[in-house]
């Protein structure tokens, strides 16, 4: 079925939304589950297409996966199928997160090269290196990444860059390792704290959690555990975006701010009012936004996955605003679609220039990946008629129960299924 949104602008958002875990974590911590034989029970899953993904992927290795709404259970052999199946691994980015447990678990894995968003490219080189510099041998070979180890030990990794990816195979490989690994210029991400604590629940010993120097002890066993994932940092981003956008007063739960301090910060620059509290912040916006300049790094820099919100608040700021992306350089299509509804903004290189002006005009756009999706829906919500949204499947892939939560804001948006 090819799925719609239509989407007619004009509704101040209102109202209290709450998030559910983060796709950006669960994915992994599914993964991880890979560690130990036996029970794993994930809650406050987010119910999104990518979770039975994944669990056909862990299916494919030999697992048992249930799902029941936000809750999801596996059970893991005493011996793992080591090759991710194509057809299951080729359809999303984050399956490549099975390399580091197959490695040690196994000794050995075979993962397909992934598919996901066109965003850009993603290059495997700095896991394979960290996979390498704990004693595997990898190589590509038939469309797929081959790593072989008879015995992974600890050792002293700095990467070039601080890939999410990377650190979590590294890790996932590191915490059945003999000896100790120090991952040097980790990435920071709360979603990487997430998965170090749920290692850690599991019997792993890792200190620097949320820090740039992870050191992590091989033990000889993992077991499984009971955790519930982190809140989505980027889901409850993108409601404070539409917030501020249709100069609403929502308030988001189930999150920790700190999460998103930056985020929120460049809401509080462009005339937002925001409310902290301990699980969730409020953001109340009542007049057309001040042009603010962004630009995307690692965390706890701005993020990249909210560059699509960025750049839609700036098409209808009071001003000129310059949006910079460091971190994918495909991430630009987006700006295309938005031109479709009459945003002045112009690519330039890795910057996109934008000048506000008050409203968009409705049309038809197409969704790209995730986030362009929820990016082009908050600008359909401050165009002057219905928009067609196409391909909302990548949005259905990251946000859950989205057209239902905008309705419950007191959005105008429906979806239409052909």
């Amino acid at each position: 079925m090819k799925d719609r949104f239509l989407v007619s602008g004009g509704a101040r958002l209102q109202g209290a939304v709450k998030v559910s875990g983060a796709k950006n974590s669960v994915l992994k911590l599914m993964a991880a589950a890979l560690l130990a034989e036996g029970t794993t029970t994930l809650t406050n899953c987010p119910e999104i297409l990518d979770v039975p993904l994944m669990g056909d992927v862990l299916r494919g290795l030999g697992c048992e996966v249930t799902i029941d709404g936000s809750t999801v259970t596996i059970t893991t052999p005493a011996e793992l199928d080591s090759d991710a199946d194509f057809d299951a691994v080729r359809q999303f980015r984050a399956s490549i997160c099975v390399l580091g447990p197959l490695t040690s678990r196994c000794g050995r894995a075979v993962v397909a090269l992934p598919g996901g968003d066109a965003i850009g490219s993603r290059p495997l080189d700095m896991h394979q290196s960290g996979l390498e510099k704990l004693g595997a041998t990898t190589r590509i070979s038939h469309g797929a990444v081959v790593v072989e180890a008879d015995q992974l030990r600890g050792a002293d990794i700095s990467l070039d860059f601080p890939s999410v990816g990377a650190t979590e195979n590294i890790l996932t490989a590191a915490v059945l390792a003999e000896g100790t690994t120090k991952l040097h210029n980790a990435a920071r991400e709360p979603e990487i704290d997430d998965l170090c604590n749920m290692l850690i629940a599991m019997g792993a010993r890792i200190q620097g959690g949320g820090t740039s120097t992870l050191i992590i002890e091989g033990v000889d066993r993992l077991h499984p555990t009971d955790y519930a994932v982190v809140g989505d940092r980027i889901v409850a981003g993108t409601w404070a975006y539409a917030a501020a956008m249709t100069q609403g007063d929502v308030t988001v739960g189930g999150i920790a701010p700190r999460h998103l301090h930056l985020a929120l910060e460049k809401l509080k620059v462009a005339g937002a009012d925001i409310e902290t509290y301990e699980n969730g912040f409020r953001v109340r916006m009542d007049r057309r936004p001040d042009a603010v300049d962004y630009q995307t790094l690692p965390f706890p820099g701005f993020p990249t996955d909210l560059q699509p919100m960025a750049i839609g608040i700036a098409t209808i700021a009071n001003g000129m605003s310059v949006i910079t992306e460091n971190v994918f350089e495909s991430r630009f299509k987006f700006v295309y679609e938005l031109q479709r509804l009459g945003a002045n903004a112009t690519v330039e290189g890795h910057h996109v220039v934008v000048h506000g002006i008050e409203q968009l005009s409705s049309t038809e756009v197409w969704s790209s990946d995730i986030r362009a999706g929820a990016g082009l829906v908050l600008a359909a919500l401050v165009s002057d008629g219905e928009t067609t949204i196409h391909d909302v499947y990548h949005i259905d892939r990251g946000y859950p129960h989205f057209v239902e939560k905008l309705q419950s804001l007191g959005a105008d948006i429906r979806r239409v299924t052909e």
